[in-house]
């Protein structure tokens, strides 16, 4: 019998990620990020989603998920961004048909040494540091990568990739186009040797808000999922049309009365003004809903928001519904996503992200690891 320790879920909704995809450009130019478990999502109903979308080609974190995929059957060209981390994940890398990121010489060691007396040769990607740096190989190293590649002929770059730290930004935007252009500088010498290396650059913020940094590839991942990184700013509108993918709901486990006075969960940090209706609901912090929204957050009951009273606790939380008639036990919360009645709003991760004073991605990831998926297919 599989242990479940809660009651609340993830609802993943298939069509809505195949719908983001669709609005990022064509298939062939786009290679989807569905790292870390597709962002908390799963990674194999993802892959499968896209695939049935069209998806050409995926980039995933570890050459574990990369070996996942092909352990599915996916024959498209499956890019592990965290490359090797050492000879033997080289080696069934190799084994796998997996193109790895190589960002620096003991990279491209280890990648040699994992092919051992392999005859074939093996696809890799250049990492290039223009401007995040994280990983890389700079604009000085190039000579000396050229020269090291020129000894290890079964090392076949197929592709040159770098990062953008700030295209989300429009306040930095002269930043990311120098940027763009230094990586079309550090390009040039390696497409001269391997004319037909792919460029990609452009993250999901890139993609949607600096048509430039496309390249013949592009990596969205937030937008997959639903994310416009401009919400909010300036360029809200280059991120228009997307939908979340991932909502989250609990149930009630009891509605009860409280009097004005009457204080609510640990520290005593919420006391009623009046008398209140309060619901319980069957999730927390454990399942990845960050205590820092007590007090602070808000669920949809019965299409309206009730707000979150007291301290969010392990496995349960409180919401105030004295203004939501009819709330009793087994009703359906939704703390994210979820449909709402005329005049109110689904709360979104960036909405919890932002109370919280975390990333989405951070959240997405979370959530979707700990509760339960539950697949709209």
């Amino acid at each position: 019998m599989t242990c479940i320790f809660t009651p609340s879920a993830c609802h993943i909704n298939l069509p809505a990620l195949q719908r983001n995809f669709a609005r990022l450009g064509a298939a062939e130019n786009i290679l989807p990020v569905i790292k870390s478990d597709a962002y908390g999502h799963g990674l194999l109903p993802v892959a499968r989603a896209l695939d049935r979308a069209g998806a050409r080609q995926f980039a995933v974190g570890t050459v574990s998920e990369g070996i996942s995929l092909r352990d599915e059957g996916y024959r498209q060209r499956v890019v592990a961004l965290m490359g090797g981390m050492c000879s033997n994940e080289w080696a069934q890398a190799a084994d796998a048909h997996l193109t790895l990121v190589a960002a620096c010489f003991e990279d491209l060691q280890n990648a040699a040494e994992g092919l051992g007396d392999r005859g074939e040769s093996l696809e890799i990607a250049l990492k290039l540091d223009t401007g995040m740096g994280r990983l890389g190989f700079d604009g000085e190293e190039l000579p000396a990568l050229l020269a090291a590649l020129e000894h290890m002929p079964r090392l076949v770059p197929v592709m040159a990739l770098s990062h953008m730290p700030s295209a989300d930004m429009p306040e930095d935007e002269a930043f990311s186009l120098a940027q763009i252009e230094r990586f079309r500088a550090l390009c040039e010498p390696l497409r001269q040797r391997w004319p037909g290396l792919a460029r990609s650059l452009a993250n999901t913020a890139g993609t949607l808000g600096l048509p430039q940094a496309r390249f013949e590839l592009c990596r969205p991942g937030f937008a997959l999922y639903g994310g416009n990184p401009f919400a909010g700013g300036p360029w809200e509108a280059r991120g228009a049309g997307l939908e979340w993918v991932m909502s989250l709901s609990a149930p009630v486990m009891q509605v009860r009365r409280i009097r004005a006075g009457q204080s609510l969960s640990y520290g005593r940090t919420f006391t009623a003004a009046r008398d209140m209706d309060i619901a319980v609901i069957a999730c927390g912090y454990a399942t990845a809903y960050p205590r820092a929204l007590s007090n602070r957050s808000a669920v949809l009951l019965h299409g309206r928001r009730a707000p979150v009273v007291g301290r969010v606790c392990m496995s349960m939380m409180m919401v105030d519904v004295s203004h939501i008639p009819g709330v009793s036990r087994g009703d359906t919360a939704w703390l994210m996503g979820g449909e709402a009645a005329a005049g109110e709003t689904p709360i979104t991760v960036c909405e919890l992200a932002r109370l919280a004073d975390v990333l989405p991605y951070e959240l997405l990831c979370l959530l979707g690891e700990v509760n339960p998926r539950q697949y709209i297919i």
